[in-house]
């Protein structure tokens, strides 16, 4: 009986989840070029309208960076790391004792 009482609650929750619906995400609308867009604004297509395939042009391959964002990410994580150098060491409270009276 205690088994039963034990595996109730999880059965129970399974169930639910498994039964749900799915849930429906916004339709997508794109500009003349292609680009995505939200649906409703100036200069967005009617939804489901698709640019045809002969006249995408793309413009950049995103998975390439241009050499100065690489020296900006260089110089950010490099900043980062002397401030880190930088800071004072941590090692206690100093002068002041836990219960906050000044050691002499």
């Amino acid at each position: 009986m205690t088994v039963i009482r034990f595996l109730a609650l999880p059965f129970l929750a399974a169930t639910l989840l498994f039964s749900a619906g799915a849930a429906n995400a916004a339709p997508t609308c794109q500009e003349r070029s292609g680009e995505a867009i939200r649906c409703g604004v100036p200069g967005g297509m009617p939804v489901g309208w698709t640019l045809p395939s002969d006249q995408r042009v793309i413009t950049s391959d995103p998975d390439s960076m241009a050499p100065a964002q690489w020296f900006g990410l260089f110089a950010l994580v490099g900043g980062l790391f002397a401030m880190i150098a930088l800071m004072p060491d941590f090692d206690g409270f100093g002068d002041v004792e836990a219960d906050g009276e000044e050691s002499r």
